[in-house]
């Protein structure tokens, strides 16, 4: 039972951090992300599978 509390305490902080870091970003947005966060694309000149941004681009999602 102790496991359970603990559990849910710890993934219930992982979103309020995540919630408290998306309010205090500019715009309310993550930086990184799409084809810009992978470095696989950035050496193969590759596009994001999802939206088709190149990794200098922002994504289109």
């Amino acid at each position: 039972m102790q496991l359970i509390i603990i559990s849910i305490i710890v993934v219930a902080l992982c979103i309020a951090g995540i919630a408290i870091k998306l309010l205090v970003k500019k715009n309310g947005e993550f930086a990184g992300t799409c084809s810009s966060n992978n470095p696989l694309l950035k050496t193969e000149g590759g596009a994001c599978g999802i939206c088709g941004a190149k990794p200098e681009e922002a994504c289109k999602a």
